[in-house]
């Protein structure tokens, strides 16, 4: 199965929350903000070698990083870095990479993961992911990893599960709450940072935005035929622009 798994690296933010030292023309996930000797985004490659090959990955970025992204990550080709014209948030960066997938290999297990975060038990990290790999293909389930809070942090999304077990449904989500909220989500227990790691097959999200994005579906699937081509960036540019 490791030949199906994928590993998407969402890349394509400027880190204006870290600015000054995060800048438009070198963002945060190209630094080395926390001294380790390597940026967010070698880090995050480096994190899910051991469950993806290196020939596995994709990173989706804005077409501005994409030396960038080859110089932090040189064991990539350019036909593994997915470029968009103008940045458009989660949806669409999503939607590009599991429309390619899904031409590329129907039966891509996909694990998306923002670039900048910080994993320090890396050993149980593994085990959710592969344990979340196994459950999305075995259900046919979109998948998220949340992170219990320590603390009413009103910059995170929150999912509240439906149950104790560790996989469990999702009530909902409510994305970055006030602080009084975000203190009562804290202290009734139901409520997790959402970490921003999706775990699903290809066919499944491409299910989920037909069924409930259907104009995200349909410009992407227009544009399918161009992917992986010399017509590509053409195609591109036009479903972001619309």
């Amino acid at each position: 199965m490791v030949k199906n798994s994928y590993c998407i690296i969402m890349a394509g933010g400027v880190g204006a929350r870290f600015w000054p030292q995060s800048r438009k023309t070198m963002p945060k996930q190209f630094l080395d903000i926390l001294g380790t000797g390597k940026s967010f985004i070698r880090s995050t490659f480096e994190r899910f070698l051991p469950i993806v090959p290196a020939e596995n990955f994709l990173v989706v970025t804005n077409r501005n990083y994409k030396d960038l992204v080859l110089q932090h990550i040189p064991e990539l080709s350019e036909e593994q870095i997915l470029c968009e014209p103008i940045g458009r948030n989660t949806a669409p960066c999503i939607a590009y990479a599991a429309y390619s997938l899904l031409k590329r290999n129907p039966n891509a297990r996909m694990i998306v993961t923002p670039s900048d975060h910080l994993v320090l038990n890396e050993v149980d990290f593994h085990a959710i992911i592969r344990e979340c790999l196994d459950f999305a293909v075995e259900n046919n389930a979109l998948m998220t990893v949340g992170i219990q809070p320590n603390r009413p942090e009103t910059g995170y999304g929150y999912i509240q599960k439906s149950n104790n077990d560790t996989i469990s449904r999702v009530k909902c989500f409510t994305e970055k709450p006030n602080l009084e909220l975000a203190q009562t989500f804290v202290e009734c227990g139901e409520f997790f940072w959402n970490s921003g790691i999706f775990i699903w097959t290809a066919e499944a999200i491409v299910k989920a935005f037909e069924r409930y994005l259907p104009e995200h579906h349909t410009l992407f699937l227009n544009a399918s035929p161009a992917l992986g081509t010399e017509q590509e960036a053409e195609a591109i540019e036009q479903v972001f622009s619309e």
